[in-house]
């Protein structure tokens, strides 16, 4: 039995600069169940295979990825038993798969433009994500029951906006980068019609643009058929940190006729501590330097004493912690733990996915920037799952209720 590391290197897989169409094909494909999917991937995987290893004998393209003798040895191999299927858009390093596996899921299809993310998700599931998703065409995604995504936020966060106006840049659905990106996820919808979506996005989504842009985004949703549900959760219910995102969530009429019943979880007390996820014996190096601490103190004074609330956060760490953000990797300022008799410290890589809720045997084989700037980017995987559990006791309790033929016309 061979184990997936040792296939991924005698293929000589990598997550390599600058297109990864034949192993986001291959990895997809090895995840295949029997009939599942299998021609969305099969052709470009067997040529790939005949091309790079000769041994594996893909003359026999009946279910190959079937015989091939994988033993999955990542920490999150897929179902092989899946109770539904899902998307992972915008996956980043996989934080909705680990959720929605854990709560019976297979992912089908996942996507995820950053070359350093593609490395850290393919080192978890065994699977390289497809890149931009504006040049995949929505045809060559498979059909699914439920499509999940976290699309960019930078254009309607607060940081991300202020930012953008300091600099003369456009932000919200001008920002022609990143603002536009969630009408790739309404193409999407449109053409695979899944039963449910789940999209995650900041909390100012709802008050950009006076409101404007939430209310597009509602507008388009509805206009493709479905019941919008959506609600501001804080973090802090799942782990030690102050973290307020919007959750949309949507039940097709094309699939649920509107009968579901779907609610919001009662959301239990928050009760965790920036003491719970901390390292025992944390490397040296994570310790400011005299420089960037003296630096710190001096930018929170100057900015104190014109009023603004600009500055290091010093944690309690019988508290909580303010939101970790992306920038986190540049000077660790937002989340500083205090240490006796010597300089406060930044958390380290894997304090930062505790922070976000990720199990410890989740691998984290990029540099300790690229980490950073993961998990600041990334959701908080407990509460993902608690919000999924409704969702999919709605979807398990209408199967077989209603039709999975697609609406005329589409």
């Amino acid at each position: 039995m061979l184990k997936y590391t040792e296939i991924r290197e005698k293929l000589n897989i990598k997550v390599t600069k600058p297109e990864l169409s034949e192993l986001s094909h291959l990895t997809h494909y090895f995840q295949c169940n029997k009939g599942d999917n299998v021609d969305f991937f099969e052709e470009p995987s067997l040529n790939y295979l005949q091309k790079v290893q000769k041994s594996l004998n893909p003359s026999d393209k009946h279910y190959i990825q079937g015989k091939l003798p994988i033993e999955w040895d990542v920490p999150f191999p897929p179902t092989l038993k899946p109770k539904f299927t899902f998307i992972d858009l915008f996956a980043g390093i996989g934080g909705f798969r680990i959720a929605f596996q854990e709560l019976g899921g297979k992912c089908v299809f996942s996507s995820e433009w950053d070359y350093f993310a593609q490395k850290t998700y393919e080192a978890n599931f065994g699977e390289v994500p497809f890149g931009d998703i504006t040049k995949i065409n929505e045809s060559d995604i498979p059909d699914t029951d439920l499509l999940i995504g976290g699309f960019p936020c930078q254009p309607f966060s607060i940081a991300g906006v202020s930012k953008k106006n300091a600099l003369g840049r456009e932000h919200g659905f001008k920002d022609k980068t990143q603002g536009t990106l969630f009408f790739d996820i309404v193409r999407i919808l449109d053409k695979k019609k899944p039963k449910v979506f789940l999209l995650e996005n900041v909390k100012n989504l709802l008050s950009h643009d006076s409101g404007r842009t939430f209310w597009v985004i509602s507008n388009a949703l509805k206009e493709l058929n479905y019941n919008i549900y959506f609600r501001v959760i804080d973090g802090k219910h799942f782990v030690p940190q102050h973290r307020e995102r919007i959750v949309i969530v949507g039940f097709s009429n094309d699939y649920f006729n509107g009968s579901e019943q779907f609610s919001f979880p009662e959301f239990p007390k928050p009760s965790h501590r920036i003491s719970d996820i901390l390292e025992e014996n944390p490397d040296k190096k994570y310790t400011l330097t005299d420089n960037l601490w003296n630096y710190l103190q001096l930018y929170s004074e100057k900015h104190k004493s014109k009023g603004n609330g600009f500055g290091f956060g010093m944690t309690d760490v019988n508290g909580i912690s303010r939101t970790l953000s992306a920038r986190y990797y540049k000077d660790g300022s937002e989340i500083l733990i205090p240490q006796t008799g010597k300089n406060p410290r930044r958390l380290t890589p894997r304090e930062c996915a505790r922070l976000q809720g990720y199990p410890d045997n989740y691998i984290i084989p990029v540099s300790d920037n690229q980490a950073y700037r993961q998990f600041g980017n990334s959701v908080v995987v407990p509460l993902m799952k608690f919000v999924g559990s409704n969702i999919i006791k709605e979807l398990l309790r209408h199967n077989g209720k209603h039709t999975t033929k697609r609406p005329s016309g589409s």
